[in-house]
């Protein structure tokens, strides 16, 4: 199968010619992680954003405009990512953003687009209301955690529980809303430790040090990507792995893979997984992704899913010409709930969180 897809570069984009006529192609700002601490998922995720532009454009493309992606490493810092995408927009050599990366780099990547552009953030986020114009499909921590802290303290008999995360604005937030679960649950929080990035390896021994000492039952994971396998296998070296109750808000299957697995059935993903999709869509999805792709193409994780959901909508606001900043996620909450799709939207305009049918 040919792939009905364009992958053009950033600096390609600000200098290739664009006739802004009515076939011109819609391009969206792709900001996926080619590097840095979630440069493990990059590859899934490039793919599902290819299979959604190939089918935007293989149905005919965005009124009629072929859908092309420019590709802008999410890996960096935020402020060299948020370089990079300033002078697409301001150019205007991009019709849209759409982003799977970090909360930080969000952050920095949304002050830079709102109220110029429509930019569709997709993995799990810190909650929070955002700026005119960005549109964020994945959940927040309350909504992720709640009924996972909840259960997993009852069927264990959890008393103590100990958070080990990234030092970013997302695992701040996923601790404040797992205190407060913890709590609720009737069980306290005994030890939390963030670690910057790519400091685990260096951090390791201290931190196993500290979970020993502080006799947890359970282990709240809000460590991502190698960091997260770093310490995934540093817990099973120690042997805390077949002790520790372990909840995570960021594995998918690239980093179960890079672990190597589990067989202790104490490690649990409050992350939906391809493999948690309803079975008629995710074998749907695999057959399409493995005749575009290949047999050996990278494996699909809810990265992948949510960005390649997250580039079909932005095709369809657009075909409803319902880009605008204003209106993006009223436009975008109408069309899920007419198509019965859950989603969780933060709102710049209201409550944080509007949960559509």
């Amino acid at each position: 199968m040919s792939v009905e897809a364009v992958l053009i570069d950033p600096l390609e984009a600000l200098h290739s010619a664009r006739d802004g006529g009515e076939g011109a192609a819609f391009r969206v700002g792709l900001v996926v992680p080619q590097s840095g601490p979630l440069g493990l998922t990059g590859p899934s995720a490039l793919d599902g954003a290819l299979l959604a532009a190939h089918e935007v454009n293989a149905a005919g493309g965005v009124l009629g405009r072929p859908m092309e992606l420019v590709l802008v490493d999410g890996g960096g810092t935020p402020e060299r990512v948020a370089a990079e995408v300033r002078p697409l927009l301001a150019a205007g050599a991009v019709d849209a953003l759409a982003g799977c990366h970090t909360s930080d780099v969000h952050r920095a990547v949304e002050a830079v687009a709102s109220g110029r552009t429509a930019y569709v953030y997709t993995p799990p986020h810190e909650g929070g209301s955002r700026l005119p114009g960005v549109l964020c499909t994945g959940i927040d921590p309350l909504s992720q955690l709640g009924s996972a802290i909840q259960e997993l303290t009852e069927h264990h008999r959890i008393g103590r529980w100990a958070f080990v995360g990234n030092d970013y604005i997302w695992p701040r937030s996923v601790h404040r809303a797992a205190g407060a679960l913890v709590a609720r649950a009737g069980a306290r929080v005994v030890l939390e430790r963030r670690v910057p990035f790519g400091a685990v390896e260096g951090a390791v021994e201290p931190l196993l040090d500290a979970l020993r000492a502080s006799r947890a039952d359970a282990l709240l994971l809000s460590l991502i990507g190698r960091d997260q396998v770093h310490f995934g296998r540093a817990l099973r070296r120690s042997g805390l792995d077949r002790r520790l109750v372990r909840l995570s808000g960021a594995l998918e299957e690239n980093g179960l893979l890079a672990l190597g697995g589990d067989d202790t059935g104490l490690l649990y993903a409050a992350m939906p997984s391809f493999a948690t999709l309803d079975e008629d869509r995710r074998r749907g999805i695999a057959e399409r992704h493995r005749a575009l792709c290949g047999p050996w193409a990278p494996v699909l994780d809810a990265y992948a899913v949510g960005l390649h959901d997250g580039l079909r909508l932005l095709a369809e606001l657009a075909a409803h010409r319902s880009l605008a900043p204003d209106r993006l996620v009223r436009a975008a909450g109408r069309l899920l709930a007419a198509e019965a799709r859950p989603v969780h939207l933060a709102r710049a305009d209201g409550p944080d969180f509007a949960v559509l049918p």
